[in-house]
């Protein structure tokens, strides 16, 4: 049965299982039972930020009698949103778990995080589930998060659905909608519901397939009654529905012929035909429905069950010793799973989310991380149900599980059976944009930080943490502020390490842009022996190498034994230009002459001589600031280009050319000074409303102009001040 109404629900068994009754937790009224991986599907929920995927989640467990009310991420109670930071936020920042049942399946859901900040884990989800449903907000249409799902659902060729919420808010609009669905991802776009009414309207939906008309009561209990379709759609309704007929038939030679002679098509030959064309990619059905109050709800659990691949359908490619071979979800072959979401849990410590893809993970066993060749002794594994564990006696092929206190694994390593060599392919991350200078608050937290960094980046691998090696500041790199900004919230909360952020700063260079000579005599007497060291320097421009050395000493007038000591003395004088205290770079330096005392003379007295003669003679030498420059590649879309070039020309960047790529999009190629793109990923983010993105590398240091050198200096001299107070 395609639907059922809420007396079918009352009387199906599943309900047997499920005591809805407040006083207990969502597991203890949840029904864990095995499923084999015909039976199971994993899907993700995606879409931008705000379009109802959490509250979908909710639906999805209110109608299928596993809670007894619905939450609300606004009121934070709702099962997926658990995090305390997310409650606060009202939004999505990891990945939940949600598993389902319905009509005897097994629904793993995967409630995605939204916004772009958090795409790492949108990677993470897409790697391990087996089709896609991504949502759209009927009022407002395609946005960038819409875009972003769909390329990234191509990119992991992923089965998908639409499903167009919030038919129930103001502005609704079903065909502007499709309209815009259409516009961005083609004519394979095909409705298989059409809605009835709109707005504080909307009571139900068309079933194109069946050609039946589903109403839904007024009390949001998510029952409905089907009945006939009402006399002003129907002439709607035949346009939809032999629309979709007509796509569904290209897809097959003969029901093409049968549809052009008007043969009649029976139901469940447009069932799996469409499940085919949907496996292809050449129709992608869109759905319709409001998660706030629960309405055809019911109708996309079964269209997810009915048209999205089972478990048992994925192969999935492996190594063993180097070699490939493919994976089936055997439950009798050897343990393979992916760990594709880790989490600290303050309470019970490293949570790792997994995914099996052949045989079966038991509690209490032995495992292989072969990721890192590590072996790993399990405990207890559990089914996830959001925050809460339900405890498993195994996880089987195809399924979703949780594992606690292991060792060695963290996201994206295979876990195999003991002995095993089995290793999948890793879990794609994207590339961080913004980075983050992190200085501890005191010395305690300067302790403990180095280890919470460490277990961040386990959590979220998208987090790249650094360490400066011309500043020596500690950076966390991320996806844009936001992303680091929370990471570090959540760090400081879980960890007690508390942290101030700022920019980083920038590895400023100082130089020189004229020959000249220098001389310097250190002479020390304060009873008994002294110390005596004089040099003369010649100091030039070098171009292509940081720093060298060399002399011309004749005569003996400095003896061979005291020349690495100048060297070594102005070596120091090296890492402090006379400036802004930056490192000098691009120089070279000769020993040209001087004079020692038979006595007094030592190495710490030359290297005194040598360092203090290049300190003097550099300022003598026209020294200049350099500025690090990165070499930029901004992709974004054709309609944002004017405005992102004159961005970057405000940077004092320099566009060395523009390449045209596809699906209207092009990247700029240009050099920009790195204290210009401190947040660009913010810029770009704000011009292109979400749509571009860039890469950035060193290339090379240039000159800093005037006008901005000075405000250099006084911003180095007010650090130094700083420091000393």
């Amino acid at each position: 049965m395609l639907h059922k109404t809420t007396s079918d629900l009352q009387l199906y068994d599943r309900f047997a299982t499920h005591i809805i009754d407040a006083s207990l937790s969502l597991p203890e009224r949840m029904s864990m039972k095995q499923y084999p991986a015909d039976r199971i599907r994993n899907v993700g929920l995606f879409s931008h930020g705000g379009a109802g995927k959490t509250s979908l989640t909710e639906a999805f467990l209110f109608v299928s009698g596993a809670t007894s009310r619905l939450g609300n991420a606004q009121d934070g109670t709702t099962t997926s949103d658990h995090d305390p930071d997310e409650i606060r936020r009202g939004m999505s920042i990891s990945t939940s778990v949600i598993p389902i049942e319905w009509e005897d399946h097994k629904i793993n859901v995967l409630d995605v995080p939204g916004y772009a900040d958090f795409l790492g884990e949108v990677h993470a989800a897409m790697r391990v589930v087996d089709g896609a449903v991504i949502l759209v907000d009927a009022s407002a249409g395609v946005e960038v998060g819409t875009e972003q799902a769909w390329r990234l659902a191509n990119k992991y060729n992923l089965p998908r659905l639409l499903f167009v919420n919030k038919m129930n808010r103001e502005n609704a609009d079903f065909p502007r909608t499709l309209e815009s669905l259409r516009a961005a991802f083609g004519n394979r776009v095909a409705p298989i519901h059409f809605p009835i009414g709109s707005d504080k309207s909307f009571r139900g939906i068309v079933d194109l397939l069946t050609n039946t008309a589903l109403v839904y009561h007024d009390n949001a209990d998510g029952g409905f009654e089907t009945v006939p379709i009402p006399e002003e759609l129907q002439g709607d309704v035949e346009t939809y529905r032999r629309a979709l007929i007509e796509s569904i038939a290209e897809h097959n030679e003969e029901l093409m012929v049968r549809y052009l002679e008007d043969d009649p098509i029976s139901d469940d030959e447009l069932f799996d035909e469409l499940r085919s064309c949907i496996a292809d990619g050449s129709v992608t059905p869109m759905l319709c429905g409001a998660t706030q109050y629960t309405l055809c709800i019911q109708p996309l659990l079964s269209a997810i069950i009915r048209e999205l691949p089972a478990a048992a359908e994925r192969t999935e490619p492996a190594t063993v010793n180097g070699d490939e071979t493919t994976l089936t979800a055997d439950e009798n072959a050897p343990l393979a799973a992916l760990a594709f979401k880790t989490v600290a849990d303050p309470h019970v410590g490293r949570v790792n989310y997994f995914r099996v893809f052949s045989g079966s993970f038991n509690s209490h066993s032995h495992v292989t991380n072969t990721s890192k060749g590590e072996g790993e002794r399990i405990g207890q594994v559990f089914h996830a149900v959001g925050k809460d564990h339900v405890p498993s006696e195994s996880v089987g092929a195809g399924d979703i599980g949780g594992v606690s206190k292991l060792a060695t694994v963290t996201t994206g390593d295979t876990i195999a059976a003991d002995g095993s060599s089995i290793v999948l392919e890793p879990i794609s991350t994207p590339v961080a944009s913004h980075s983050s200078a992190v200085h501890p608050k005191t010395k305690s937290d300067l302790d403990k930080l180095s280890q919470a960094l460490v277990r961040l980046h386990e959590e979220d691998p998208s987090l790249v943490i650094s360490r400066d090696p011309a500043t020596g500041e500690t950076l966390v790199s991320g996806l844009g502020e936001p992303h680091v900004r929370i990471a570090l919230e959540r760090m400081s909360r879980r960890s007690g390490v508390n942290v101030d952020l700022g920019l980083p700063r920038v590895a400023y260079r100082e130089t020189i842009g004229a020959k000249t000579t220098s001389e310097y005599k250190h002479k020390k007497q304060t009873g008994g022996a002294g110390q005596f060291g004089h040099v003369f320097l010649e100091i030039e421009p070098l171009e292509g190498v940081d720093f060298e050395f060399d002399d011309r000493v004749v005569g003996g007038s400095i003896p061979k034994g005291y020349f690495p000591a100048v060297e070594k003395g102005i070596r120091e004088a090296l890492n402090s230009g006379p400036l802004a205290g930056y490192p000098v770079v691009n120089v070279r330096a000769v020993l040209t002459d001087g004079s020692y005392h038979n006595v007094d003379s030592n190495e710490m007295a030359f290297k005194i001589a040598g360092k203090e003669a290049f300190k003097k003679g550099i300022l003598a030498a026209n020294p200049a600031l350099l500025e690090p420059v990165h070499t930029l590649r901004v992709t974004v879309p054709d309609s944002f280009m004017g405005d992102v070039m004159s961005d970057l020309n405000s940077k004092r960047a320099h566009v060395s050319g523009v390449v045209p790529g596809e699906d209207g999009e092009s990247t700029i190629e240009a050099q920009a000074p790195a204290a210009e793109l401190q947040r660009y990923a913010t810029d770009l983010r704000s011009i292109t409303q979400g749509r571009g993105s860039f890469s950035a590398s060193f290339d090379h240091y240039q000159p800093v102009p005037t006008h901005l050198a000075e405000a250099i200096k006084e911003e180095s001299a007010a650090r130094a001040n700083g420091h000393a107070a």
